[in-house]
Order: C-alpha cells, then structure tokens, then sequence
C-alpha cells in the first residue's frame, strides 16, 4: 500500500490562486523566497536540461516594466484598454518571480518538451507559495509573447521565452471558488 500524504493531497484538492490585482504588501523576502525556487526547481525536467531559469522582480523594477509594456503596446498597436489591462500587474505588482523557458540543443529531448518543463516549474513555484501561506497567480499577457519587450525588459536571448509571472506577496482578499472542470467528463479508461 502507498504511503499517502493526505495534507498534501488535501492541499492540491482545495488549491485556489489568488487574482494579482488582490495581492499586497508585504511580499516575500529574498530568504522567505527562496525555499519557494528550491522546490520549484525539483521539476521534472525530461534530460535534467534544467530548461529554465528565474529572474525575481522587486517593487522597485515595476514602474520600469510598467512603462516598457506601454511602450511595446504602442508600438503593437493595442488598444489604451489593453495596455492599461497588461501593465496593471506590474503597476498593482508587490513581486514577481519571472520563469524564463531555455530551448536548450539536445539530440534526446524534444523542444516541446523543454516547454512542458518550464510550464511546470510555473505551477510548482505557484503551488509552493500557496502552500507557503502567500497570495499568488500565474500570469502572463500579450507584452511576455513580444520580443521587444522581452529584451528590453529581461535581455531575454533568442532561446528563451517567458514561461509565466509568477506574482507572489500577501493575500488581500479571499476569491470566491469558481467551477472546476467535470472530470468524469474530461477522463477516458483505456482497458484493453
């Protein structure tokens, strides 16, 4: 019989991310977030590429992402609500952890797989604040997906993409629960 952690499992069944426009300060310190990373970083990884990296974004770089994602939805034409929509998070923004996905050269392992990796450190480090006691939310938006932006703001290289913003501080509201999917609906039995 399996050893269960019933704490744990009771966790992911009950597990809620909290909206980055409810999360106030104070937010982690660098000591508090570092046991956060470290279990981040206990992701599968397919190859052990570690196709991944971190870059911890304090309140004092906001203002600066803030106007680097005006600037990069004028230049893309979005509307004044869109921007205002996509630089809220750094504008209303405490800290963020940024997972930046490496495509790194590997004659085993698919690209996509290297994504699926990166996606998963996101939900990790998320899971890991939660359970740390902190608010936090995965997010992204147009501005993650654009390479001006992306440079400008991270001096991304031309193998790396950002994977999520990862928003971590201290939960200023309780959302309510919201549907989950049916998932005798979304489940198939193979048998035979």
């Amino acid at each position: 019989m399996p050893q269960r952690n019933d704490a744990a499992l009771d966790f992911l069944h009950n597990r809620r991310s909290r909206p980055a426009k409810t999360l106030i300060a104070p937010a982690p310190t660098r000591e508090d977030l570092m046991p956060l990373l470290t279990a981040a970083a206990r992701t599968p990884d397919h190859g052990k590429l570690e196709p991944w990296r971190f870059i911890v974004v304090e309140k004092g770089a906001m203002q600066r992402l803030g106007d680097l994602t005006a600037e990069a939805g004028t230049r893309l034409g979005k509307s004044s609500e869109d921007i205002a929509k996509a630089r809220s998070q750094f504008d209303l923004g405490q800290l963020a952890v940024v997972v930046v996905e490496i495509q790194k050269d590997s004659p085993k392992i698919p690209p996509l797989e290297m994504t699926y990796s990166a996606g998963a450190v996101c939900l990790a480090l998320l899971n890991a604040a939660l359970a740390a006691g902190w608010g936090a939310n995965w997010l992204s938006g147009w501005m993650s997906h654009d390479r001006g932006f992306c440079k400008a703001a991270f001096d991304l290289a031309e193998n790396e993409r950002i994977a999520g913003l990862i928003h971590i501080a201290t939960e200023g509201a309780v959302p309510p629960e919201r549907p989950r999917p049916d998932v005798d609906a979304i489940t198939t039995w193979v048998e035979t």
